[in-house]
């Protein structure tokens, strides 16, 4: 069983572009967005494709699996999804320990919402904080992917 582990941030300023070692585009959407669990796949690039299943959400864990599948079926189950498709840039900027941090720049109705990830490998992980960085949103439901695919309206971005 895989257990992820991330913090979440708002960003404070656009330093993180400079910064950036790749780049993808992504569409994702939500088979099913409850509490308690989520399925969501996700399109890269428009070439991969991922399915995600994960638990609740508990401090910055939760359990997570992940699988690919044909690019053919992810784009045909998109009627099926719950909510809006959320469309974003994703960005790659390094930080320390081999570690990265995921700039997340969405796009259609959620532009103008930006927010940083950086998955640790335990909860105690002690990490630096960019410049870049803002308000930790970690744990704040109305930040969850899954909660923005099924709001009407954006989160608050201060």
């Amino acid at each position: 069983m895989a257990l992820e582990i991330e913090r979440k941030f708002l960003l404070s300023g656009t330093g993180y572009r400079d910064m950036a070692v790749a780049c993808h585009r992504l569409c994702q959407f939500y088979l099913s967005a409850r509490p308690e669990s989520t399925v969501r796949v996700r399109i890269s690039d428009n070439q991969n494709a991922f399915i995600t299943i994960k638990g609740q959400t508990k401090g910055c864990t939760r359990h997570e699996w992940e699988y690919p599948i044909p690019l053919a079926e992810a784009q045909a189950m998109m009627p099926l999804a719950v909510g809006r498709v959320v469309e974003k840039i994703r960005l790659m900027v390094p930080a320390e320990n081999g570690l990265y941090w995921e700039v997340d720049e969405f796009e259609g109705e959620l532009t103008g919402l930006v927010l940083a990830e950086i998955e640790l490998p335990n909860a105690d992980a002690v990490f630096s904080r960019p410049s870049f960085l803002g308000r930790e949103v970690t744990g704040d439901p109305q930040y969850y992917n899954s909660m923005l695919a099924l709001s009407s309206s954006l989160p608050s971005v201060d």
